[in-house]
């Protein structure tokens, strides 16, 4: 009754426009399904990154009984049934389906995904009026007083480590992301930084979809997030103005560009 893309619809950047992902029986999630995009570069995976390769990632999700609650002899079974993965398994593989091949095929698959050719893009790529004015000035800022590359580093817009912003810091039950995985208690309350490709479309946003448009975004980075004991350190009040907000809206808006994957 699900698939990976009722969670990861290609209209959408690969995310769901939904608070937290829904599952079998329409269970809600506990978390925002993220956007699978340029994951080819990632060096962890989930939120919390309790898995080092996709291999490993895409498995998890289809026995999870909140998501597509199955298991895998199920599945490798109703593979081997169907003639055309049969055929389309001993063609690239060599043998029927197992779970090894299951997991490489689907990983495969989530590697040709990728976000590129935006307006941002275009600009570094030398064409001056790739960006407007004011997504130039967002630009400046994002780099500059705004600090926002300390954690949204590099051509895919993140440092692929984990931070804690205060997302949800006080709400019950508490999601401890990072700590979970790592048992530190310095852990808690980090998750991944998410690319910021395609941004504007993939609301909402957080690892709790608690916000819902990219207004509410810069508002919450321009107070310094959320203080908690844990709060990352380069975490501060900004205090921005009208103006500067509305620049960095609109640089975060020049990263929608064009979203290829292996079908296309």
């Amino acid at each position: 009754s699900r698939a990976c893309a009722d969670c990861h619809q290609p209209d959408r950047a690969f995310s769901d426009g939904k608070r937290v992902a829904l599952g079998v029986g329409d269970q809600p999630g506990t978390r925002n399904a993220p956007a699978i995009l340029n994951r080819t570069y990632g060096r962890a995976f989930f939120w919390d990154g309790r898995v080092a390769t996709l291999e490993e990632q895409v498995l998890l999700p289809i026995q999870h009984p909140k998501e597509l609650g199955a298991d895998l002899p199920t599945v490798v079974g109703r593979l081997r049934a169907d003639a055309t993965y049969r055929r389309q398994f001993a063609e690239v593989f060599g043998r029927p389906p197992d779970v090894r091949s299951l997991s490489h095929a689907l990983a495969t698959y989530v590697r040709t995904i990728f976000s590129g050719a935006s307006a941002y893009d275009r600009f570094e790529a030398g064409e001056t009026t790739g960006l407007s004015p004011l997504a130039q000035q967002g630009l400046r800022l994002f780099r500059g007083r705004a600090n926002c590359t300390a954690c949204h580093a590099g051509p895919n817009f993140t440092d692929e480590d984990f931070h804690n912003t205060g997302v949800s810091w006080g709400h019950r039950p508490y999601d401890a992301g990072r700590a979970v995985v790592t048992g530190v208690p310095q852990d808690t309350g980090k998750f991944k930084t998410p690319t910021l490709r395609e941004v504007e479309r993939t609301a909402p946003y957080m690892h709790d979809g608690s916000i819902a448009t990219l207004e509410e975004v810069v508002e919450f980075y321009d107070r310094g997030g959320n203080e908690n004991p844990f709060r990352d350190r380069e975490l501060r009040r900004l205090s921005l103005t009208a103006e500067e907000k509305a620049a960095l809206l609109a640089f975060l808006q020049s990263l929608s560009g064009q979203i290829r994957d292996g079908l296309e």
